[in-house]
């Protein structure tokens, strides 16, 4: 049984997944949603990896180079000990553009001794759906390509002998050394002082990065490691951000819940650039509203709840068969057809961030009439459709509902619209949206509170709980002393906690019961129990999740309730965002006892 233990690298136009052995075991190139050229992860005998294999080997430890998203990972043997630094190259060069090419380096860093390793180079591309076959080119590196199917290549340049590799021979390690996975074939000739030189470049850019950061009293560095994870899944190109850098990791062992996560949700995307908004890193929120500008052209288009991170519309789901899957668990599937669902959430949460912007910048008068055609556009369709059922925030592919999530957004969406037609002065707005909104919420409060169970119900007419209710507050739909919010999460405790980690929900979907925490769902809770006065036991919980998290503080999508092993897609944006908010609420709590302290002591 193994944990996520692996350790992501990126530089926002692809990422790989290090394990904490040094192992290469995912990486798509030349960007995150292209075809797999590694993808161990995904089947043991067939996915392919890049291995560094010590003889001698006493123990390894993994840790990232501090403020950067620069992973070592450190060998101690019998006969020597040194560092393999995993980094794909990102800086801002001369002309102010940023390099990201589509790299891996592998830097040997000797410390002591001869140390000897074999390496086990073993691309396998276009998702090893056909046969690959690499050999020693005439000007000194490795090319891979496949030899059937659609066609792909790869090349490898190293300062050790290329031979040496293919061959898996022993190499003794005596100084620094590199190797460089590349998707284009280089011009200039790869040297040790060029690869060293865009490793400093790429730590300066990533120390300079988390240098904006907003510092925080408390959980300072689980919330610059969130943030530098959220940075790894912006797509530089577009503005995009995806959900999360895998497909296919389930969210139960041997089950069938494996989606394709490399795609950029509006609701997941939105939340991690307000967040990181939060915290200083203003770039990623404009190239967001442009990405968001470019996919949202006509006016009164209705918006999908998801898009290729070029903006793409159309994301068919197909199956791998040749993969076995992460321990087994089958299907290995890559494109996601919930891109055709229908969820009312994501207009909400979108005008959230818009208002967020509003509020925070001076836009250009171009810039503030394209966002005020999308306020507007986004209205009109929240106007049609916010009496209508949908597929909910957790995409349930059978039967639509009218879901209390959705509905909450939806009076987010005109809440937000009002505030920020009243920014602009724009009264005949404020007038005509305001009814929506109060209609909205007098139909929520009819329809989705349960007075048998004290509490409002994952859907109109159900029994059922669910954990996306407990954001009513923090959309600011319901006070946290509101009686009902108050026996809500209480209510929502007691059902949905096990063993210390929350249920999305219990009731039976179209593909079972759920039967893994939804890690996300564990900080709600958490804040919840904070806003409502219990935070202490928010606390407690806050630092004991925490510990629940990778080797390198990085969390999935999941996490089994039994033995605390991570599962789903990885790293998600969502738990990361999360560890974020509440680390951020719990923070803020500190410094108000502290100013309450001082001011005492002035007193």
């Amino acid at each position: 049984m193994e944990n996520l233990n692996y350790g992501v690298i990126g530089n926002c136009r692809s990422a790989a997944l290090i394990s904490e052995t040094g192992s290469l075991d995912w990486l798509c190139l030349p960007k995150f949603d292209s075809s797999s050229a590694f993808a161990k992860i995904l089947d043991k005998e067939k996915g392919g990896s890049f291995e560094v294999i010590p003889e001698k080997l006493t123990r390894s430890v993994q840790y990232y180079k501090k403020n950067t998203n620069i992973l070592h990972t450190r060998f101690i043997c019998e006969d020597g000990i040194f560092e393999l630094v995993d980094f794909m190259p990102r800086y801002i060069t001369e002309n102010n553009d940023y390099y990201a090419p589509p790299d891996l380096v592998r830097y040997f860093k000797h410390i002591k001794g001869k140390p000897t390793f074999r390496i086990l180079y073993n691309p396998k591309l276009d998702y090893a759906r056909n046969h690959t076959k690499s050999k020693h080119a005439q000007f000194n590196f490795i090319k891979s390509k496949t030899t059937s199917g659609t066609y792909d290549s790869l090349y490898l340049y190293s300062s050790f002998d290329c031979n040496s590799i293919l061959n898996q021979d022993i190499i003794r390690l005596e100084k620094h050394e590199f190797c460089l996975v590349t998707y284009n074939q280089k011009l200039l000739r790869q040297t040790d002082e060029r690869i060293y030189l865009n490793l400093q470049r790429t730590k300066t850019y990533w120390l300079n990065w988390s240098e904006k950061t907003k510092a925080h009293p408390k959980y300072r560095n689980e919330i610059n490691r969130s943030a530098l994870i959220l940075k790894l899944l912006n797509f530089q190109k577009s503005g995009a951000v995806l959900a999360a850098l895998t497909t296919s990791l389930p969210e139960t062992i041997g089950e069938v819940r494996n989606w394709d996560y490399r795609f950029c949700w509006i609701r997941d995307g939105s939340m991690v650039v307000k967040i990181l908004t939060q915290l200083g890193h203003y770039k990623v929120a404009k190239s967001y509203l442009d990405f968001i500008m470019d996919i949202i052209p006509e006016k009164r288009e209705k918006v999908q709840i998801m898009y290729g991170i070029n903006g793409e519309k159309v994301l068919p789901e197909y199956e791998l068969g040749h993969l076995s899957g992460f321990e087994g668990s089958k299907p290995v599937r890559v494109g996601n057809a919930a891109y055709k669902q229908k969820q009312n959430d994501i207009y909400g949460i979108l005008l959230d961030l818009i208002h967020q912007q509003f509020e925070l910048f001076e836009n250009s008068l171009e810039h503030t009439e394209e966002l005020c055609t999308i306020v507007r556009s986004i209205v009109n369709v929240v106007e049609e459709n916010w009496r209508k059922p949908d597929k909910g925030i957790w995409e349930i592919r059978g039967k639509s509902l009218h879901f209390t999530f959705s509905k909450v957004m939806c009076w987010v969406a005109f809440d937000r619209a009002v505030k920020i037609a009243k920014l602009l002065n724009a009264d005949y707005y404020v007038s005509k949206w305001i009814p929506f909104r109060e209609a909205v919420k007098k139909d929520i409060m009819k329809n989705a509170w349960n007075e048998k169970i004290k509490a409002f119900t994952q859907h109109y007419g159900s029994d059922d709980l669910d954990a996306s209710v407990l954001l009513m507050e923090s959309y600011g739909f319901i006070e946290a002393s509101d009686e009902k919010y108050v026996s809500t999460v209480l209510t929502i405790q007691k059902e949905l906690e096990h063993d210390g980690l929350m249920f999305r929900y219990k009731n039976h979907d179209d593909f079972g019961t759920p039967k893994s925490a939804f890690t996300i769902c564990s900080f709600w809770l958490i804040n919840s129990l904070f806003k409502i006065g219990r935070k202490e036991e928010a606390k407690e919980k806050f630092e004991i999740l925490m510990s629940y998290s990778n080797h390198l503080g990085l969390f999935s999508e999941d996490i089994d309730f039994a033995s605390k092993r991570l599962l789903g897609n990885f790293p998600q944006a969502y738990s990361h965002l999360a560890v974020i908010e509440t680390a951020l609420n719990l923070s803020n709590d500190q410094a108000s006892e502290t100013e309450g302290l001082i001011e005492q002591l002035n007193c």
